[in-house]
């Protein structure tokens, strides 16, 4: 199945230093989904305070290795917090799964996670609790407030780097440093 083109799929929003909404600040979310109804997106830098083996364990999935099972679960969003999302290479093998771009999927069903617990999921994924929604213009209008900073995603940011250096990471891939850009939140 070919991945349909949306204005800002597959692009990361990195939150500027002055975004002060705490579900997002200092976050990264790839927007997995924009069209003319909203955008829906995972972040993709803030931990949750379950690891995968708790939730395989609330699911009563069995199995998965001890690396498997210390993965840490992400805080994809305030939106459906109770809802499991995973974000893979690997391809559209599950029951509910969207293409993002040409090798990255989201999948929202259990049977990829009884899958990774078998060793046979993809070779990358995260998984998620929630998701990111905005509604109809919201994100274009954020966009214009200077709220994020848009990137392209890549799966060297999303599947192998730590955490806590993906927002950092992420506006570098376009060639800015937070450490150097003023915080003039507040500022007339």
């Amino acid at each position: 199945m070919q991945a349909t083109p949306t204005p800002l799929a597959n692009q990361l929003l990195i939150a500027l230093p002055a975004l002060a909404d705490t579900n997002f600040s200092r976050s990264v979310a790839l927007i997995c989904q924009h069209d003319d109804d909203g955008a829906m997106g995972i972040v993709v830098n803030r931990p949750s305070e379950y690891t995968l083996g708790e939730v395989l364990g609330q699911m009563g999935v069995e199995g998965g290795d001890e690396h498997l099972r210390a993965q840490i679960v992400l805080a994809g969003g305030p939106v459906h917090p109770e809802r499991g999302f995973v974000l893979h290479d690997g391809g559209m093998h599950w029951d509910s799964t969207m293409a993002i771009a040409e090798a990255l999927f989201l999948t929202t069903s259990r049977d990829i996670l009884e899958a990774m617990a078998r060793g046979e999921g993809p070779r990358h994924a995260i998984v998620a609790l929630g998701c990111a929604g905005w509604g109809s213009g919201q994100l274009e209008q954020e966009l214009t407030e200077n709220d994020w900073l848009t990137a392209p995603a890549d799966p060297e940011l999303l599947f192998n780097l730590p955490l806590e250096s993906r927002w950092q990471a992420a506006a570098g891939r376009i060639g800015v440093d937070f450490a150097h850009l003023a915080d003039y939140s507040g500022h007339a």
